[in-house]
């Protein structure tokens, strides 16, 4: 009869035999040794056209799109111009280089844009040899094996790039995610930063990926790792000041959003982990991106939005809340409705808008959002973790984001009982003009808490009671499953 102890061994045994062989297919890579299921591996015959970032489509780009192909392509081959001699001067002014960004990164320079803006060089030349450590030590150690594997394995699948079973860009995403869950220990692995590095492979090499990444999750100007660790305080932190900026400046649509039961967590998740990948066309998100990497996260927010706002006529007309989500996680990234420098130029003035009314900043963040543990020591994990062993209760932290959500909707049914006129107070053009009468605007951002003194009882309100049986029915750590 085995004992507690040697039970214990078997299970860590299991795990690790399990992890081993996970790395060793993803070591085979495209060998023809390496077995694949049939269904791993879509078939190609199915999608009619491929666009200029390699994914394919089972239909055809809008025509809207389309037509203005041509065009597009002549500017960018004189930005090509524009950029190639701005990158052999750089650093560049700061006002011409935030032009050059709003206007558009071209493609071909994208790959060294980024890098420049991320301080990817530097890293590598400051960090040598670290990269090959985390990912030898992650063969042996990492518990994140299994969820990296079945994300990486859905991730991006309909871009050649990552549509073949352990093609190089799906062992370059395996590798850097596993690297980067013994790199920075505290936050290990969350789903969306599965996204997030596939972005940036799409543009980089492996190691330069993996320093990239760790810049958006680390420096304070993008604080990706807020988004990430468990309890989401980063999200939390935006979602509240997306309302309050939504009840400023957007009241009929909070009004609408309110009424049924939009919480913007249904909506901004993606928006907010991957800065709006697979929620708007592909190269409008590289164009936010772009913007991202230069302007820090207030873009994020800016953008959100921008897109409530050019779409809020069509917003407005969805009487429930099924119909609207599905508007703005699925119909918008299949045709945005306007073209990407359009798109792009009303990010700008909503930036411009929401700075001037001091409201494109949220409330500062807490020491929770950065990372306390010293990069790249090296953890060990408790059994727990070793066995993959899944909790099944919430931690105080997982709960705190469940009570939040709460607590704004209650607030939110407060605010639009006690709004005398939203008519008036809607924006009323693209520039995003608002009520003369500016500065109870301003005058109420003097307090940053968004939770009423006096809330109504779970019993009493119902308005909040899918969102949160949502939450409640989801594991912490899935809800930014693709």
């Amino acid at each position: 009869m085995m004992t507690d102890g040697d039970q214990q061994e078997a299970l860590i045994k299991r795990a690790e035999d399990e992890r081993e062989d996970i790395f060793r297919r993803y070591d085979l890579g495209l060998d023809p040794n390496n077995v694949v299921d049939p269904w791993e591996n879509p078939k190609f015959e199915i999608y009619h056209i491929t666009d200029k970032y390699g994914f394919m489509h089972d239909s055809r780009l809008p025509n809207t799109r389309d037509s203005q192909e041509v065009q597009r392509n002549k500017i960018e081959l004189e930005r090509d111009k524009k950029w190639m001699k701005m990158l052999s001067h750089w650093p560049p002014a700061p006002e011409k280089l935030h032009k050059r960004v709003y206007k558009g990164i071209p493609d071909k320079v994208r790959w060294s844009v980024w890098k420049l803006l991320l301080n990817v060089d530097q890293a590598m030349a400051t960090h040598k040899g670290v990269y090959t450590r985390m990912l030898q030590l992650a063969k042996k150690y990492s518990t994140e094996t299994r969820q990296i594997d079945a994300d990486v394995n859905r991730q991006f699948r309909d871009n050649l790039a990552y549509r073949e079973r352990y093609s190089v860009k799906q062992c370059s995403l395996f590798n850097v995610l596993n690297a980067y869950s013994i790199y920075n220990s505290e936050l290990g692995y969350c789903q969306g930063m599965a996204c997030v590095a596939g972005v940036l492979l799409l543009y980089m090499h492996e190691e330069e990926a993996f320093w990239a990444l760790n810049a958006l999750i680390t420096d304070k100007k993008y604080g990706m790792h807020g988004l990430f660790i468990e309890g989401f305080p980063k999200l939390t932190r935006f979602i509240d000041h997306h309302d309050r900026i939504l009840s400023k400046i957007m009241r009929k649509l909070h009004k609408h959003f309110t009424k049924h039961n939009v919480d913007a967590l249904l909506y901004a998740i993606k928006w907010f982990f991957v800065v709006f990948v697979e929620r708007v066309p592909f190269s409008l998100s590289l164009r936010v991106w772009d913007i991202f990497l230069l302007d820090g996260d207030r873009v994020i927010l800016s953008m959100a939005i921008t897109i409530l706002y050019l779409h809020k006529d069509e917003l407005l007309r969805l009487k429930d809340m099924d119909a609207i989500i599905e508007y703005l996680q699925v119909k918008l990234h299949k045709n945005f409705g306007y073209n990407d420098d359009d798109a792009v130029q009303a990010l700008e003035r909503v930036m411009k808008k929401l700075k001037d009314l001091k409201l494109d900043q949220p409330p500062p963040a807490k020491s929770n959002e950065f990372p306390t543990r010293t990069l790249g020591d090296f953890v060990e994990a408790d059994f727990e973790k070793k066995i993959g062993r899944r909790r099944n209760d919430y931690t105080d932290t997982e709960k705190q984001v469940i009570t939040d959500v709460i607590i704004r909707q209650e607030q939110n049914a407060g605010d639009v009982q006690s709004t005398m006129s939203y008519e008036t107070s809607e924006c009323a053009t693209v520039t995003l003009t608002v009520p003369e009468d500016t500065h109870s605007l301003r005058s109420s951002l003097a307090g940053t808490s968004v939770a009423s003194s006096e809330t109504m009882s779970l019993e009493d309100n119902n308005i909040h009671l899918k969102t949160a049986n949502m939450l409640q029915n989801t594991p912490q750590r899935e809800l930014l499953g693709t």
